[in-house]
């Protein structure tokens, strides 16, 4: 096993501490000196123009944090991961999530299997499900089209697809319509489907063992909800699920045993981790919404930022900047959360997506050999869509006790131009995207806050520091390119913080053992008065009184 570099005994990171000892932020002088500076820390990346110029960065920074990523090693480890290399020490296994969007034309050899051509032919099959069901061709157990797909996942299998899912609304088929169920609460399986017509209805259970507890749970009551709601209608339920269910699943033994045909079963790899799953067959249900050109669009664009961070060096690779930006701001500025805020209402589910792929990487406390991290390492990825967040959170990020770097991330080009009189909408939300970040920049002096006639006892209330770091992202429009390019461009920003750091970024052991206690403490909760009594006194007294105060 290859030992992960300690970056706390490189050189640049001695650079990087002096650098932040001497650093006395002052966004307002560098822009006024500099007039350079936006253009010199801006970046095309794909379809993506991304702006880092509002950051605590200077060229002394930009070029130390550079050389970090070359004494880690993070270009060697980048090209480990791309070659197949079991980068996933605790699992042994090859991390390949981005053979998932290779072209077909490409190959690529993994012991001793060619991954791409493995990719491509269950993409073909994927794509010939797609077009069956919007074309009207599959049809359900009386013979009418599919309305509604349902597909039922969690954690990677859910989060990916109905992210996207909320980010192309404006691409899916007319006529079509997709739900997600995850949550074990009854009440979500509940809510999803109480206003669906059996006949209409196809379920995608997305599960790769056919094992997860929620995801089969979920199956097995939406299985029972669809057998009654036939029934209710006078229908033999004789070879429905066949009709109406499908799996994302190599389990076919588990999956045939559920009654869905195994020739409807789309399979994956152990070399795709859940979070970085969506541009597999977990992505059916898209693949479905917005057709397989659309997913063939979605697939390009995150190629296009693969190539991009494979081929640039670290002071001209966005992704790379982007994740030891971070790695400044843990690690140097101590800060322990990261605002995520789109200025683009179909991406609302965007944060809450990279909560998944950067916690469960990131949040780590030993390092791939099993020795303890050297440094902080992960933080709370959050947000909302804005201006929504301007009028809940952003007093914090402004005026706060904390630093909290932002990205904010808009698009020029809007799916619903809407004018309110002679105002054009989104240029009015696009204003306060930009004005967010300048005043987070700049802020505003107490000299400028008295010269607006402010009374002198509230002026140090209505003064902003600025100095708050940000970084903007503007796409031509919300397309399932983009959709695909700022998906990758995130994943890899991940893995440039967990590589220096020496962390396993592709593991995730620390939800294990709530399952497993879970299963353990069932019994008590069921009645097992022998396993209620194994419990701690805290566990003991919740189920007691859950159990007196259950109707």
């Amino acid at each position: 096993m290859l030992t992960p570099v300690d970056p706390t005994t490189t050189p640049a990171w001695t650079t990087l501490t002096k650098l932040h000892a001497d650093l006395r932020p002052d966004l307002r002088t560098w822009f006024a000196q500099d007039p350079q500076r936006a253009e010199r820390f801006s970046y095309e990346l794909g379809d993506l123009f991304v702006d880092l110029s509002k950051n605590l960065l200077t060229d002394e920074v930009r070029d130390a944090l550079a050389a970090l990523a070359e004494q880690v090693d993070v270009p060697g480890r980048r090209d480990a991961m791309y070659a197949g290399e079991h980068i996933n020490v605790t699992e042994d296994r090859a991390v390949l999530h981005t053979a998932l969007r290779r072209p077909a034309t490409d190959a690529l050899a993994v012991d001793g299997q060619d991954v791409v051509a493995d990719v491509h032919a269950v993409l073909e099959r994927v794509y010939a499900f797609a077009e069956r069901v919007r074309s009207g061709q599959w049809t359900g157990v009386t013979g009418k089209r599919i309305t509604t797909v349902v597909n039922i996942g969690i954690g990677g299998s859910d989060l990916g697809p109905v992210m996207v899912y909320e980010a192309l609304r404006p691409y899916v088929q007319d006529g079509l319509e997709c739900r997600f169920i995850s949550n074990i609460d009854p009440a979500d399986c509940a809510e999803k489907v109480k206003d669906l017509d059996p006949e209409t209805t196809l379920f995608i259970i997305a599960s790769k063992t056919f094992t997860t507890l929620e995801t089969l749970t979920n199956a097995r009551m939406a299985r029972d909800w669809f057998l009654t709601a036939l029934e209710a209608k006078g229908i033999s339920t004789e070879g429905a699920i066949a009709k109406h269910f499908v799996a994302v699943s190599t389990a076919l033994d588990k999956v045939a045993a559920f009654g869905i045909d195994p020739a409807n079963a789309f399979g994956f790899w152990s070399w795709v981790g859940g979070r970085y799953s969506v541009d597999s067959a977990v992505g059916t249900v898209l693949a479905v919404a917005i057709g397989p050109d659309g997913f063939r669009d979605f697939l390009a664009g995150f190629h296009a930022v693969d190539e991009h961070f494979a081929t640039k060096p670290p002071a001209e690779n966005v992704p790379m900047l982007m994740g030891l930006l971070n790695v400044w701001y843990v690690n140097f500025f101590q800060a322990a959360t990261h605002a995520v805020l789109p200025y683009a209402q179909y991406l609302h589910r965007f944060p809450a997506y990279l909560q998944q792929l950067t916690m469960e990487s990131n949040g780590k406390s030993v390092r791939w050999d099993g020795t303890p991290v050297t440094t902080a390492t992960g933080e709370v990825f959050w947000g909302e869509p804005g201006t929504n967040g301007q009028h809940a959170f952003y007093q914090l990020i402004h005026q706060g006790t904390q630093l909290i770097p932002a990205d904010f991330i808009a698009v020029a080009t809007p799916q619903h131009p809407v004018k309110d009189g002679e105002v054009d909408v989104h240029e009015l939300f696009l204003s306060n995207y930009l004005a967010q970040t300048a005043a987070l920049a700049f802020g505003k002096t107490a000299e400028e806050v008295r010269a607006e006639g402010t009374p002198e006892e509230i002026v140090p209330a209505r003064v902003f520091a600025g100095n708050r770091p940000t970084t903007s992202v503007l796409a031509p429009a919300l397309t399932p390119s983009v959709v695909g390019q700022l998906i990758a461009l995130y994943e890899h920003i991940t893995f440039t913080q967990g590589i220096v750091w020496g962390i396993d970024s592709f593991d995730q052991w620390g939800v294990e053992l709530g399952k497993k206690l879970a299963l353990e403490i069932a019994p008590a909760v069921q009645g097992d008065e022998a396993a209620l009594e194994a419990q701690d006194s805290s566990t003991q007294q919740l189920i007691r009184r859950y159990r007196a105060e259950r109707r």
